[in-house]
């Protein structure tokens, strides 16, 4: 089993608890990471743009300096990609990739000299919105803005991420948001941490329209174990993971699915406890009727082919 991961909240928690990435009590670290014999992992830079609106670029800027200096104290074992050679690079010294991004699109205020910033940075992934409003456009919790466009400044940020080679990530964004990424975006776009609206009505979820628009743009969407967005059980089963990536297959093929944990963003418990028991849903889906090779297509091939058409 190979394993890529688009989304995790972990570089929060160690902050907040001042705790180490090799090896800590939270759901993902590398240690758990080298068990589940991880290629890549999305570390997300979340923040509430409410608590922080007066200066979010610096929230990002001190977010950054703890992931550096993780990244660097643990450079044996994990390295920071922006280059899809990067990854091969890695691959090939034994060494786990780490593909830094921001869960919230207002970490750039406005300013489109931030955007070439972050990317200077190592940046390659941006959540354009969390849950609220920002420049860029409208969260997906408002039902009063559905269908309102990416605003003119989200409209150039998704124009500037293509010709900078970074990942344009739809989760959290409103549908009005989605369909206009959809038809600007000249590259294959992201639904990191999603599942399906059929199966569970939340607004975080796509619809199967939105599914079918992400698998012809070549683009994939990460299975979220959060088990608001997966079922109705305080706890997140693995059945029910396997309900929504059974729907999503039907809807929008086997290429469209990935896995976008939200480890370290969940409040509940799940069956998968931590990265490094994600053989259980391996094996699962193996009992399920899925193929070796559409599990590793779901667990690391398609996140890595989309990876390497936009980096």
């Amino acid at each position: 089993m190979k394993l890529i991961d688009l989304h995790c909240d972990t570089i929060d928690r160690l902050m907040e608890a001042d705790k180490d990435l090799y090896e800590n009590n939270f759901s993902v670290d590398i240690k758990k990471l080298r068990k589940s014999n991880s290629i890549l992992q999305v570390f997300a830079l979340y923040f509430d743009l409410n608590k922080y609106r007066l200066d979010p670029y610096k929230r990002f800027e001190d977010m950054y300096e703890k992931f550096n200096k993780e990244i660097i104290k643990n450079r044996e074992y994990i390295g920071l990609v922006t280059s899809y050679q990067d990854i091969v690079s890695n691959i090939n010294n034994n060494k786990i990739s780490a593909i830094l991004s921001i869960e919230e699109g207002g970490a750039i205020n406005g300013n489109i000299d931030n955007l070439y910033k972050i990317h200077d940075k190592g940046v390659r992934l941006i959540t354009l919105t969390w849950n609220y409003e920002n420049e860029i456009g409208y969260p997906h919790n408002n039902y009063d803005f559905s269908d309102n466009p990416l605003k003119s400044f989200g409209k150039k940020v998704v124009e500037c991420m293509n010709e900078l080679n970074m990942i344009i990530d739809v989760s959290h964004l409103n549908d009005g948001g989605f369909h206009d990424v959809a038809n600007i975006s000249k590259k294959p776009f992201i639904a990191s941490h999603s599942n399906a609206r059929s199966i569970t009505n939340v607004t975080r979820n796509l619809s199967d329209d939105m599914i079918k628009i992400l698998a012809n743009s070549g683009g994939v969407m990460g299975i979220n174990f959060c088990s608001y967005f997966t079922g109705k059980s305080s706890i997140t089963k693995i059945d029910d993971i396997i309900h929504h990536i059974k729907h999503i297959a039907n809807i929008g093929g086997i290429d469209v699915i990935s896995i976008g944990s939200d480890f370290d963003g969940i409040e509940n418990i799940v069956e998968v406890y931590d990265i490094g028991e994600m053989e259980k849903l391996y094996n699962s889906l193996k009992k399920a009727g899925f193929k070796e090779d559409e599990i590793d297509k779901m667990m690391y091939k398609n996140a890595l082919r989309v990876i390497k058409d936009v980096l």
